[in-house]
């Protein structure tokens, strides 16, 4: 009879495209995943891997067999499933990812709620980005992710995910307080031409929505500053350097010499937790989501009270 993880740690190769890849997943070394794939190979009198370069590759037998392991993981997943559907409870665990922001801003308290709510539920948090994040849960590294796209800059979402809206995000134009927009009330992107923007660097969601809102006057945006953290973006703006677009979520207190000024239309990004259809039936995945629901609601109010 093959060995179930032996079989986990060739799937695990075939979706990461290594042993260092696999090991990093699954949380083990190198070495004890070679070895799992050495004694998989004489369990099945089969060549897995061939040398190419410095790495190795999967021949054509072991692709066969990792879509086998991909289909008895399924299985093994969900009997785990139904089994704790039959519990009633939300058990086992749940990992959970979440973009920076959202990080800082919601997951502390979702984490507080689920271990008051349901000890029985082991809750682990990574951060990542939305792209990143999407592709963690369809891989299965992640079982819950809380990912945001704008309007004019959608994500993508594969259609085995379930993707559901949790919240809004509004986001405030920050300048440093001797800008000559300091004062408004109000402004718009027509009165943003030319200036030095602080932004995340390309291919991230929020430098693709700055380059579309101020393309939409005609002009290119001037980002002089390709910052990824905010908080790296609010000391450039202290120091009087550039402007920059900030949602409020998991914003820290603004410095002194830094001012928010209001951006029409206002800028809103919306929020989702994303899983994989399949794990639907879990009570810890709708515990999870409903927290992730309870906990943004409170801090949109809070966010918007205290801007």
């Amino acid at each position: 009879m093959i060995d179930l993880a032996r079989l986990r740690a060739l799937h695990a190769v075939a979706v990461y495209g290594s042993v260092n890849g696999a090991a990093t997943a699954l949380g083990f070394t190198p070495s004890a995943i070679s070895q799992q794939l050495n004694k998989l190979e004489r369990e099945t009198r089969t060549t897995l891997l061939e040398k190419r370069g410095r790495g190795v590759v999967l021949t054509d037998a072991a692709q066969v067999l990792a879509g086998t392991a991909a289909e008895v993981l399924k299985l093994v997943e969900q009997a785990e499933i139904q089994l704790e559907e039959q519990r009633g409870r939300p058990v086992g665990k749940v990992a959970l990812g979440a973009f920076p922001t959202a990080c800082r801003g919601l997951l502390p308290p979702v984490v507080v709620e689920l271990a008051a709510e349901h000890p029985a539920l082991d809750v682990t948090v990574l951060e990542i980005d939305p792209p990143n994040a999407v592709t963690a849960v369809e891989r299965g590294d992640v079982d819950v992710a809380v990912v945001h796209d704008w309007e004019t800059a959608p994500l993508a979402v594969p259609d085995d995910l379930t993707r559901h809206p949790i919240g809004e995000d509004v986001a405030d134009l920050l300048v440093p307080a001797g800008h000559r927009l300091a004062d408004r009330e109000w402004v718009t992107a027509a009165d943003l031409v030319g200036e030095q923007w602080l932004c995340q660097p390309p291919g991230s969601i929020c430098h693709d929505w700055l380059v579309r809102t101020v393309r939409t006057t005609g002009h290119e945006p001037v980002v002089g500053y390709l910052v990824s953290e905010y908080q790296t973006q609010l000391e450039f703006l202290r120091a009087g350097v550039g402007v920059a677009l900030m949602p409020r979520l998991g914003r820290a207190p603004l410095p002194d010499g830094v001012v928010a000024v209001r951006l029409e239309p206002v800028p809103t990004r919306r929020l989702y937790a994303v899983w994989r259809e399949r794990t639907s039936r879990r009570p810890a995945i709708k515990a999870t989501v409903d927290a992730l629901s309870r906990v943004t609601r409170r801090t949109a109010g809070a966010t918007s009270r205290g801007r």
